[in-house]
């Protein structure tokens, strides 16, 4: 692979590892984040730190992004000291940054992502909407999902980059299809981990041991990476948080949109985004992804 000078936005969980992996595989990569320490941390790993996501776009092909939510996208990208700010004022004829593709990891709405990849488009900047699954688990073994979408040419420019830290990258459809696909990963994720919450509660109650429900469905159909993954999770205390609840729920709400625009009947996530505007109305917004538990008020054990 080509070594490249990358532009990264949004060192968080998943954020920081996907950098390292950049660097590992001899890119140059700077980076930004709202909160400066979280890009200085990365500093010993061997990348720079830029003031600005506009600094970032005079060093850059390839700028990725891995922020919050379809705001903070917006923002980052052509807000007052975005990526796009200066080529949105001068036009593309008056081009002052280096940028021509945008990467953008983070889970926001499709509708959202078709209108931000044709606003950049006018500005002759590409974009792939590329939001991944793996958890932080993924992004640190670099074996995460890619699911993207955008033009054929430049999901094809951008897969050997995304490799330092995907096992696969799938080319979706147009803009928006990576979001969409993301939407449908998180319905079947957020409703199976309910049901996980569900039946480690009907265990406990049952008095037998809980965590030991991996161990007795391995190998069975009810077997799967969630179960292994959340079980310990929900029967333990003290493990480090791989994620907030209100994710999950910034997710499904964009589930019940998306439902609502194509006339998808979905009752599970109904019933789940419902659990989770439960757990937010109970404080449990920052709680683990694990949370699930905490609102059907199940206990732990440490």
């Amino acid at each position: 692979m080509q070594k490249q000078e990358l532009g990264f936005c949004g060192p968080g969980l998943m954020g920081a590892p996907m950098i390292r992996h950049l660097l590992r595989a001899g890119n140059a990569v700077r980076v930004w984040n709202r909160t400066p320490e979280k890009a200085e941390a990365l500093v010993d790993d061997g990348a720079q730190v830029a003031a600005t996501p506009a600094e970032l776009a005079q060093h850059a092909d390839v700028v990725l992004l891995c922020v919050a939510d379809g705001a903070a996208v917006e923002q980052v990208v052509f807000g007052e000291h975005g990526l796009l700010a200066a080529v949105e004022r001068e036009g593309e004829g008056g081009r002052s940054v280096r940028v021509r593709c945008i990467v953008d990891h983070s889970s926001i709405p499709p509708e959202l992502t078709r209108e931000l990849a044709a606003r950049a488009a006018a500005l002759g900047v590409g974009w792939v909407d590329a939001p991944v699954s793996g958890g932080v688990a993924g992004a640190q073994a670099g074996s995460l999902a890619v699911m993207a979408g955008g033009a054929a040419q430049d999901v094809d420019a951008v897969a050997p980059i995304l490799a330092a830290y995907a096992a696969r990258v799938t080319h979706m459809g147009g803009p928006g299809a990576g979001q969409t696909t993301k939407l449908c990963n998180q319905a079947i994720v957020t409703a199976t981990v309910a049901a996980i919450a569900e039946a480690v509660g009907l265990a406990r109650r049952s008095g037998i041991d809980a965590a030991k429900l991996p161990e007795a469905l391995a190998g069975g159909w009810a077997d799967s990476t969630l179960l292994r993954t959340f079980v310990p999770r929900m029967t333990q205390e003290g493990l480090a948080p791989i994620g907030a609840l209100k994710t999950f729920q910034k997710d499904v709400d964009t589930v019940a949109d998306a439902a609502r625009q194509t006339g998808t009947p979905m009752p599970v996530a109904g019933t789940v985004q419902q659990i989770l505007r439960l757990g937010a109305a109970m404080g449990l917004a920052e709680a683990d992804l694990s949370g699930f538990v905490d609102v059907l008020q199940i206990p732990r054990r440490g």
